[in-house]
């Protein structure tokens, strides 16, 4: 087949991989906005990025000095820690990481969030370099991540954290969720193993360890239940009846910031009220 004729066979086959496969556009300006995602090719704004006021989180008061301590000092350039937030669902670990990160940024300083999700933890480094030539610091946020037993990516994480041929640039923190204290799930068999039970024992902690900050967060009495409902109704304008909030939350079978917070909800639509 002659050479011309060719051609523009080879350029409709280009322009329909291209139309499977679009090259990604370009990274948004890193400087613009406070907080963005990263869906493992391109980092894109959050164009409202609005969490919950940090004094409306209650019954959590330990977890937010502290991560806010830490989150301050990152921001400044000082040392600061990774950081694990684990416990039960619900508790406000995903609130608290993103509530700091505004509250800071209301302070006048410089800090974002780039959240990301846990499958993309093989090639976060890509994210990192991406980061690494901006003076901005960053945490890296991933939320509810979670291993199940001989996941590769574990020790990926754990090489990343602490102990990888590669430095983490300066300006990156990691701040993760997850509802295990050691991320990786144990087993009761763990003292049975015939070699070495603590070397079993001791692989599955190492990676929790890597993160130098370590918050839990467990589930909320009743008391706190209420308080929480409190805070949140006083500020929108919304009155309960204490017998109420708690057959909602024997309802919905826990008790916790996030079901305090469906039940605003549920009682600002009984109000025919709007709550953004």
């Amino acid at each position: 087949m002659p050479e011309n004729s060719a051609k523009p066979i080879l350029e409709r086959i280009a322009e329909a991989l291209e139309r499977m496969s679009p090259v990604p556009p370009p990274n948004s300006d890193l400087s613009s906005n406070g907080a963005f995602q990263w869906n493992g090719q391109q980092i894109v704004p959050i164009e409202f990025f609005k969490p919950v006021e940090i004094d409306l989180l209650t019954a959590i008061d330990d977890q937010k000095s502290r991560l806010l301590t830490n989150t301050e000092r990152h921001a400044q350039g000082f040392a600061s820690h990774d950081v694990l937030l684990w416990g039960a669902r619900g508790t406000g670990k995903s609130a608290l990481v993103k509530s700091v990160v505004k509250a800071l940024q209301n302070r006048g300083e410089n800090i974002a969030l780039v959240e990301t999700t846990s499958e993309h933890l093989t090639i976060l480094t890509d994210l990192m370099a991406l980061l690494r030539g901006f003076e901005r610091p960053f945490i890296i946020f991933i939320d509810d991540i979670g291993f199940e037993e001989g996941d590769a990516t574990a020790r990926h994480l754990r090489s990343m954290l602490e102990g990888g041929a590669a430095q983490r640039p300066a300006n990156i923190r990691l701040y993760i969720t997850s509802n295990r204290r050691h991320i990786l799930p144990r087993q009761m068999n763990e003292q049975d193993d015939p070699i070495n039970p603590r070397d079993a024992i001791d692989d599955k902690l190492a990676l929790s360890d890597r993160f130098g900050l370590r918050l839990g967060f467990h589930a909320v009495s009743q008391d706190d239940y209420l308080s929480i409902i409190e805070t949140y109704a006083e500020v929108h304008g919304l009155q309960f009846e204490t017998e109420d909030a708690l057959l909602w939350s024997k309802q919905c079978g826990a008790r916790s910031g996030r079901v305090a917070w469906q039940y605003i909800v549920e009682l600002a639509g009984r109000a025919g009220q709007s709550l953004d």
